[in-house]
């Protein structure tokens, strides 16, 4: 299935980036769910699973900064909007078939713009905490398959991966 190109909202008529004005919107409910992994050795996961990683809890770590990272999007991306959000979730699960961890972070509120970057923020700044935390044992862990799975809320309605 072919996708159909949108109108790229942060480009202006001149053709430049500028932030989207939000202010006519209606605050609706809104969320986002998005997910990622982190592709380790076998043993990787193991050291993790254990708690025996040099600096520490790597799960707990990895979901705290996730969690802040969604916070801070707008610190981050340039043209997002700060917002207040009333949820962030992160779960971090094993998958023995990769090897390694799965991410997955919620976002929502109740406002006038969607929460899709953060819930991609706080899955992406998670991947990088989880290698961070176990590099010293695999430097060659692999990032991926950061996506949104889904997103709900505002005009354009709800998406599904």
């Amino acid at each position: 299935m072919a996708r159909q190109p949108n109108t790229l909202t942060h480009i202006n008529q001149a053709g430049e980036a500028h932030m989207v004005d939000v202010g006519d919107k209606v605050e609706t409910s809104r969320s986002a769910t998005a997910e990622g992994f982190v592709r380790m050795l076998p043993e990787t996961l193991a050291l993790i699973r254990q708690g025996n990683a040099k600096k520490g809890d790597v799960i707990g770590t990895a979901r705290l900064a996730g969690i802040m990272a969604a916070k801070k999007t707008s610190d981050l991306i340039p043209l997002c909007h700060p917002l207040m959000l009333t949820k962030v979730s992160v779960e971090i699960t094993e998958d023995e078939a990769l090897p390694g961890l799965r991410v997955t972070a919620t976002a929502k509120l109740t406002g006038k713009t969607g929460v899709e970057m953060e819930a991609l923020t706080a899955v992406s700044v998670a991947c990088l905490t989880i290698y961070d935390m176990a590099k010293a044992a695999d430097k060659a862990m692999e990032i991926g398959g950061i996506r949104l799975l889904e997103k709900t809320g505002g005009k354009s309605g709800t998406y599904h991966a």
